[in-house]
């Protein structure tokens, strides 16, 4: 019970890496708010862990206050924030990346996180205690050919939590990343371009432990730099990715 009587709010979490540290941190003790853009998954995932859903689309500054003013009202305060809600380009050359989708790999890789500092980061300075965590990804350490605006996105996520980590340490507030490799989540198909035997095995060629990262991983990992165990750990870009960045 490491996270025993914390609360936290999780983006993306209706799936994928953002479920898996949902139903971790649920284990560990602490009172989740499950945020995603689908309704239906928020919910399946809250009722699965005896937690609260929340609809929210975190590249909208109303959606994202509004729903820090509901985990405030329904959570009493947030000890926790996670953003994990992520989106990706099809693999594809760097200049024939439509405009459309490179605004929309910043506004959830990138203008969320801002987003969120915005409504959460307050409550915690007053608090003088909180612990961020950004999702970020092996992609904005160990950049691919194909996904340059995605890398880059994710390459932010890191220098943003170094940042944030610099200026919120005399308040008390952690901020943290975690960088996972590719993992059996929706947006696999994505980063493969097409969903192979045989795509699945070069990429899995690259990772020296031999396999994808998991939901589980992801919430270990999570758990443990959110945690008090990781007290004095701020500022981190911790890789749980199999080697991958070796």
């Amino acid at each position: 019970m490491r996270l025993s009587g914390k609360t936290a709010v999780i983006t993306g979490a209706g799936s994928g890496f953002g479920a898996g540290i949902a139903h971790k941190f649920a284990a560990e003790g602490a009172r989740v708010m499950v945020v995603d853009i689908d309704a239906e998954r928020a919910a399946a995932v809250a009722r699965e862990i005896d937690g609260l859903a929340r609809e929210a689309d975190v590249s909208r500054e109303s959606s994202v206050a509004a729903m820090a003013v509901a985990a405030r009202a329904e959570l009493g305060r947030v000890d926790i924030l996670v953003n994990n809600a992520g989106v990706t380009h099809l693999p594809m050359p760097m200049e024939d990346v439509t405009a459309a989708d490179f605004d929309r790999v910043f506004a959830v890789n990138a203008k969320s996180v801002f987003l969120t500092a915005r409504h959460f980061v307050p409550q915690m300075k007053a608090a003088k205690s909180g612990a961020i965590l950004n999702v970020a990804s092996t992609a904005g350490l160990s950049p691919r050919p194909r996904l340059v605006w995605y890398n880059a996105s994710k390459g932010w996520m890191i220098t943003a939590t170094k940042a944030m980590a610099a200026e919120l340490a005399p308040v008390g507030v952690r901020v943290n990343a975690i960088c996972p490799v590719a993992g059996e989540t929706p947006l696999l198909k994505s980063f493969l371009g097409e969903d192979t035997p045989e795509m699945r095995a070069k990429f899995l060629a690259t990772i020296p432990l031999g396999r994808f990262s998991t939901p589980d991983d992801m919430g270990n990992a999570a758990c443990f730099l959110c945690s008090d165990e990781a007290s004095m750990i701020t500022g981190v870009a911790l890789e749980v990715d199999g080697g991958r960045c070796i």
